[in-house]
């Protein structure tokens, strides 16, 4: 594993190379000035076979190293640990956090997607979640911020609010009770991936 920094991590950047082209560099900008360990990066391109994964993995590892952010990768333990990842995201329904950490060690930060009070079993083990889609996203129906704020009251550990997340929406997902935000199109498709960040930041108060 490498950084472990994801105690602190109050934005996670959720990749989409569709959006950006050169994810490496995207990554780059949007970590560049950003606090050591305050931003974490998740890994996560679904329609990638293994190998291509695993080498994209390689490179998100070193950019992320240089900037003290932890990396996690979507649903695949197994690159997470041999790309040297700080840890992995699992899917409602994929890989049991119990069973993600017999493979990626103690020390792994796990996150866990769930869509209300019914899947917090199915993440038990895991050290945060990931709630949404709060606002909508492409395909996805919005929760709204009264169900996230039930998922937190439910929830025993960090929730990270996602779907439709921007810097406008912020103060209404932190008064809802999450503990961190959790975006894509806001920073990936933004002309300015640094900046966007550090947005995102500043409405989270982190400066």
């Amino acid at each position: 594993m490498g950084v472990s920094n994801s105690a602190v991590v109050r934005l996670l950047l959720v990749t989409d190379r569709r959006l950006s082209g050169d994810l490496p560099g995207a990554v780059a900008r949007a970590l560049s000035g950003a606090p050591p360990g305050e931003v974490g990066v998740i890994l996560r391109e679904k329609d990638l076979p293994g190998r291509p994964l695993l080498a994209l993995a390689r490179r998100l590892r070193e950019v992320t190293a240089r900037h003290q952010a932890p990396l996690l990768v979507a649903d695949r333990a197994d690159v997470a640990r041999a790309a040297g990842a700080d840890g992995v995201h699992l899917p409602a329904r994929g890989l049991p956090p119990v069973d993600a950490r017999r493979l990626l060690g103690p020390e792994a930060w796990i996150t866990h997607s769930v869509h209300g009070p019914g899947d917090l079993e199915a993440a038990r083990g895991a050290d945060a979640l990931l709630f949404g889609a709060v606002f909508g996203a492409p395909g996805k129906e919005a929760a709204g911020t009264a169900a996230l704020a039930r998922l937190v009251e439910a929830a025993d550990r960090p929730v990270f609010a996602i779907g439709g997340i921007t810097e406008a929406r912020v103060p209404d997902v932190m008064r809802a009770g999450a503990s961190g935000i959790a975006c894509i199109r806001a920073v990936f498709a933004a002309p300015d991936p640094g900046a966007a960040t550090r947005g995102l930041l500043a409405a989270l108060g982190v400066r």
